[in-house]
Parts: structure tokens; sequence; C-alpha cells
């Protein structure tokens, strides 16, 4: 949309979290007449009333009314499923809908450097940001990690560079988002509940973060996973440039792994970035994470000496496979952000001693097959923890010792109990927190402290 036009063009924003008030604000400032709508009860939300207050929007807490419908744009934070009667309503009515990043993307300046993919995008972002900043490159980091684009985009120059992680939620209702960069890390089953229970359709929803690319940009993509390959294959414009990343394929372009280094090769060089042993992050599952980085990075013009010193120190972020500290030999790992069944298949990969692993929360449909063998190899025990415990103990208790616990406490001091000198403690629930906890930070951080008490 032309933000020349924006004045007085009705918009309804759907949520009042960080996005949706950062969006509403946005919209507001440049002339737009903007009616923001929550579910939630007012006297849960007195940070956004303040916010909006402040800027003087229209609200509803508490409910979704009709007004909502009396707009000529509805916006919707990710929170809001896609298929929420109330979009339905305004799909009905012909109304247009749209994410809060397509929103935000309209007053962009700067460059998009974009990463999805069902599991890495925090890691991987994050470490674009530390890579971008350690080049001292001007840029901000924002989108699905914490800071929502629309609170930031105001801060950009076409000097700068926007490092946003996305969503599928995000994506879902995207029309001119363009990345110049698009990273797309993987693509497994998560989610499938938002999506009908349709991989094919939570796919098309990540491959959107590339749809809207031309010529000049570039797509940084997953060549070993198969799902991705062959979408990326499906979908993707034969101008826009294709940059794979693989462990196991030697690419005639692209990042891959030759004598234990990760090389890339682009535009007819090849360049030596960094001996695989000396990336900080470990793990099969953070060398794609490190490749993608390096590959995106690369693609806009950041000096190779700058990205191998920052691939080096870089330490990971907070809830994915952190380690939280050693207790009479056993050591305790927090992998809170380990929401879905691939990401803790990657987990259970990533320690060679015998791994007592509490799994379980809210259930989203998970099927625990493809951890089957891993369990078998590298675990000693399972404890299962929140709502989905019984299917836990039910997928398990064939084939290793599973015990039952009923609070995270009980769960971290019976896994404790089950350890021995040289074990590992793994929080990797494959799961949602919200049965328990406010979200995975919530649930690393009550880990973590217990874990501090032992």
């Amino acid at each position: 949309m032309e933000v020349s036009r924006l004045e007085e063009k009705r918009f309804s924003v759907i949520g009042a979290a960080r996005s949706g008030v950062a969006v509403a604000r946005l919209l507001k400032s440049h002339g737009a007449r903007v009616f923001l709508s929550e579910m939630a009860p007012a006297e849960k939300m007195q940070q956004a009333r303040t916010e909006l207050e402040q800027a003087d929007i229209q609200y509803e807490f508490g409910g979704n009314s009709e007004r909502i419908l009396e707009s000529e744009v509805i916006v919707l934070s990710p929170g809001v499923p896609s298929d929420a009667p109330l979009v339905a309503g305004a799909a009905a009515k012909g109304l247009r809908i749209v994410s809060e990043i397509e929103v935000a993307s309209w007053f962009c300046p700067a460059p998009i450097l974009a990463v999805t993919g069902t599991n890495g995008k925090t890691t991987t972002t994050t470490l674009l940001g530390r890579i971008f900043d350690d080049a001292k490159r001007d840029s901000v980091v924002a989108g699905n990690i914490g800071i929502a684009f629309s609170q930031v985009v105001g801060t950009l120059t076409d000097r700068s560079t926007a490092i946003l992680e996305v969503s599928s939620f995000q994506l879902d209702f995207v029309e001119t988002f363009r990345p110049r960069v698009a990273i797309l890390l993987n693509i497994t089953p998560d989610h499938l509940d938002r999506y009908n229970h349709s991989f094919d359709n939570y796919a098309a929803a990540k491959c959107k973060v590339f749809r809207n690319q031309e010529m000049g940009d570039t797509l940084v993509y997953n060549w070993d996973d198969p799902v991705t390959r062959s979408s990326v294959e499906k979908f993707i414009r034969p101008s826009v440039r294709k940059l794979p990343f693989s462990t196991r394929k030697q690419l005639a372009e692209g990042a891959r792994l030759v004598n234990g280094h990760v090389c890339i090769r682009m535009n007819g060089e090849e360049s030596d970035v960094i001996a695989a042993r000396e990336i900080s992050i470990k793990g099969e599952h953070n060398m794609y994470n490190a490749m993608a980085a390096a590959l995106a990075s690369k693609a806009m013009g950041v000096p190779t000496p700058s990205l191998r010193a920052t691939l080096k120190n870089f330490k990971g972020v907070e809830h994915r496979l952190e380690f939280v500290r050693d207790v009479n030999g056993i050591s305790y790992v927090n992998d809170s952000k380990a929401t879905n069944v691939d990401s803790v298949w990657y987990a259970l990969q990533s320690f060679d001693r015998p791994i007592i692993v509490m799994l379980g929360g809210r259930d989203k449909g998970n099927d625990y097959s493809a951890l089957v063998e891993l369990v078998r190899r590298n675990v000693k025990a399972v404890v299962a923890i929140g709502e989905s415990a019984d299917k836990v103990v039910w997928a398990f208790t064939p084939i290793v010792h599973v015990s039952k616990a009923k609070s995270m406490e009980e769960a971290v001091h019976t896994a404790a109990g089950l350890a021995s000198a040289g074990d590992v403690v793994l929080l990797s629930p494959a799961c949602a927190s919200f049965d328990w906890f406010e979200n995975y930070e919530h649930r690393g951080r009550a880990f973590k402290q217990i874990v501090a008490t032992l």
C-alpha cells in the first residue's frame, strides 16, 4: 500500500500484544483512523491501554465487536488464529486482511533480511544481529524475536538493515513483504492445529518469506531438508538468486563443508570461512544455523574476517540448549525453546553422554515415533511433565524407564535422582508451555531456578 494514501483510511487491529499496539501506533502516526480490539479483559492489559490512550487510539477489551468490520483493512497480530471466526467474517465481507510485518514493511526504507523455518529462527536471527553489530553495520533485530517490527521501523534508514525473525503466523497475511535476503532454515511439522492439520498449508505459509522476491534478491535455504528443497523448487521465481547450504553435498554455489571447514562459493569466488570445530555453538542444527547466517551475511557484504570472529565467539541464546550448571558431575541443560519433536530430535543428538530428558507440556499433535531410535540409543530415562504426560508415558514406556511428575520442581528432582555423574539432565519438552507456564521463557527460567537450588 502507498503510504501517502493512508490518511483517513480505516484500520482495525486485532490483538493488543506488543505487535498489535505497535502497528496501531505506527498507522495512527501516519494519519490512519485506527481501532484496536482485544479479547483479553482490560484489567490484564493496563500497559496496552496506557499506550493506546497516549496515542489517542480507540480500543475495546474483553471481546471483539462488529465494529471491527467497519474498517477497510484488518491487521492481525500473530497470536490471532487465521481461522478465527472474526477473520472468516472479515474475509466474507471482502475486507483486506494483512499481518503486522506486512504493514511495517510499507514504511521500511532499509533492506530486509528475514529468517524463517520451523526450528533455529531465534538462534540464527540473534547470530545475524551479532554479526552485523561486530561488523559495525547499522541494523535492528526485530519481529518474532521480541521487538515488533512496527516498533522500530521508524528508526531505520536506507543504510540500515532490518534483521527479522518471522513466523508462519506472521507470514500468513503478507502481500508485498519482500526481503532483500530471505533465509528458510527447514520445514518440519509444527502448529498444524493452526493450518487445518495440513502440513502442505503450513509449508506454503513458510514459503511466503520468498514468494515476493525478484531480480536482485537472494534466498538462502537448507538443501539437506527435502521438504525445504522441494518447496523452493516449487515456488521460487527463476530470477531470484538461490544460495543453498549443506553439510552433506558439495554444492556448486552456497555453503558446504570441505575438509572440516565451512566454505562459501558465491559469484564464482570461494572463501574459507571457518573451521567447523571453531564455531562456538555446537550440534548439527547449529552448523546449519551458522551456515545460513554466514551465507546471508556474505550476500549483504559482511567481510569474512569479521564473520569468522563472530562465529568463534557467539554463545547462543537463552533457553536453546543452554548449559545451566554442573551438580555432582551431572550437567543440567535448558532447552525450553524446543516446542516441537524436530527440535528435540536435534537436541538428543547433541550429547555423547547418557541423557535424562524431560518431555511434555501442551501437546500440538506430536508424533513421537521420530524420536524412538534416538531415545533407545541416547536416553537413560524420560520424565513426563505437563498436560501431555500420559501421552509421553505411553510413547516411551516400552523402550526406556519413564517417570511422571506433577510439577517442574518434582520433575527436576526426579531427573536428578535418576542421573549419575557424567549424565545430562535435559529439559527439551517438544510441547508448548501454556499448561503450567506463561511461555517457554517462563518455563526455562523456572527450570533454571530449581536447578540453582540443587
